[in-house]
């Protein structure tokens, strides 16, 4: 029995995507997962096109805008893409390079870009990463400059990412098609709600996804600032569920960066201290000191305390000792200051406690805990000259001494603690 044609399973799988541009996810199927797909005959599919049968059986399957495409057909299918995307690329090239060259190429100037933009979206559906394949769609889109084509694009490339969430050229693609847009495009800020989804979903499809995080923090930029505060309460829930994932916290710092930079544009007097941003940075504290209680041993939830921690010295407490500021600042400043440090110290305390139990994350907690108050005590005495003189350094000492021994060289970092022992 002779296999299909590569070439005629190209032009099949061409002529569904154009039969239905609305597919807004593809998957690699088992030829054995085929007969279940088609069981339900009671929901006939609803896209065009949508099952191919053959003397080989059943090779794409679509219901929904969602298409599936056989395991058993990937490696000639990607071999006839890949060949025909280097014709027509060649072809592409040659006509663009210049008048006498072009003459050479009997197909119409539309007609190799069409080929080009179709044989690349067939090619990049199966091997994501195909960097040639990407900047050959940059061209064509660059010289056309499209707005209806910029956000095909952005549908384009939420496909490709539908089954390869953490493909970096798909991402850098969207942030190339955004700044080309963003000058002229009088829905920016509805295509920013769209992808901030867009990475919510896929992070809740693929754990850690680093490189989705970094998009929708890249994306912070282009919102305005009322989307950056909803955006920020909007994450909170989703970083409560999720507190191991570093990347989502790191969302949230992005965020609250801008609202405090956003601030020190747009005060005349006193732009170092805004109350209401003052508020939202007493209530990220609080609520990562709930949550540093409630799950034992988490080092994203630490990291996110110094980087609070860090934006509260920057933005107001450096400010403290300005005359020039009105004097009921000046003592909320104070006052604020010695709080702060009593609740670091609680917090401390209450999280070096180690129970009788060997549960490891009650010694990971200790560990986070004891370097964390180092860090504090360093960070308050080398941006505030303030020495925190209630720490329990023998207590300290003795955590980084005999829980986390691979720390213990902390200590000598900071001579005033060795002193005062």
């Amino acid at each position: 029995m002779d296999e299909p044609d590569p070439l005629d399973l190209l032009n099949h799988l061409e002529s569904i995507l154009e039969s239905d541009p609305l597919i807004d996810e593809i998957g690699f199927i088992h030829p054995s997962q085929f007969v279940a797909l088609n069981e339900d005959i009671d929901n006939p599919p609803t896209s065009v096109g949508s099952v191919q049968k053959t003397t080989f059986g059943t090779l794409f399957w679509g219901r929904d805008h969602k298409l599936g495409i056989s395991t058993k057909v990937l490696f000639p299918l990607y071999v006839a893409a890949k060949n025909a995307f280097v014709k027509a690329y060649k072809n592409y090239k040659v006509h663009h390079r210049d008048d006498k060259n072009a003459s050479i190429c009997s197909s119409s100037p539309l007609s190799l870009e069409s080929d080009l933009m179709k044989h690349s979206r067939a090619l990049l559906l199966l091997s994501c990463d195909f960097g040639t394949a990407w900047n050959s769609r940059k061209l064509v889109l660059s010289k056309k400059l499209s707005l209806s084509m910029f956000m095909n694009e952005l549908i384009f490339s939420s496909v490709i990412l539908s089954h390869s969430p953490k493909s970096e050229q798909a991402w850098s693609q969207r942030r190339w098609v955004i700044k080309m847009i963003a000058g002229n495009c009088s829905n920016l800020q509805e295509i920013m709600e769209r992808e901030s989804k867009l990475v919510k979903k896929l992070a809740e499809r693929s754990k850690m996804n680093y490189r989705a995080w970094y998009h929708r923090c890249w994306l912070v930029s282009y919102m305005s600032e009322e989307q950056v505060l909803q955006e920020f309460n909007k994450s909170r829930e989703w970083a409560g569920l999720h507190v191991a994932d570093n990347s989502c916290f790191h969302y949230r710092e992005r965020l609250m960066l801008r609202l405090f930079e956003e601030s020190q544009h747009s005060r005349d007097q006193d732009a170092s201290f805004d109350p209401e941003h003052h508020e939202i940075l007493k209530d990220e504290f609080n609520w990562v000191e709930k949550l540093i209680k409630r799950y034992v041993g988490r080092e994203a939830l630490w990291l996110h305390r110094r980087f609070l921690l860090t934006c509260w010295i920057r933005y107001f407490a450096c400010g403290g000792q300005d005359r020039s500021l009105p004097s009921k600042q000046r003592n909320i400043r104070t006052v604020d200051i010695d709080m702060l440090i009593d609740k670091e110290l609680e917090l401390f305390r209450s999280c070096t406690v180690l129970p009788d139990s060997d549960f490891e994350d009650y010694q990971a907690q200790a560990t986070f805990a004891a370097t964390y108050m180092v860090w504090l005590k360093k960070q308050l005495s080398g941006a505030l000259a303030i020495d925190i003189q209630k720490v329990e350094t023998s207590r300290l000492k003795s955590l980084l001494t005999n829980v986390c021994p691979e720390k213990s060289l902390l200590w000598n970092s900071l001579p005033e603690l060795c002193e005062s022992t």
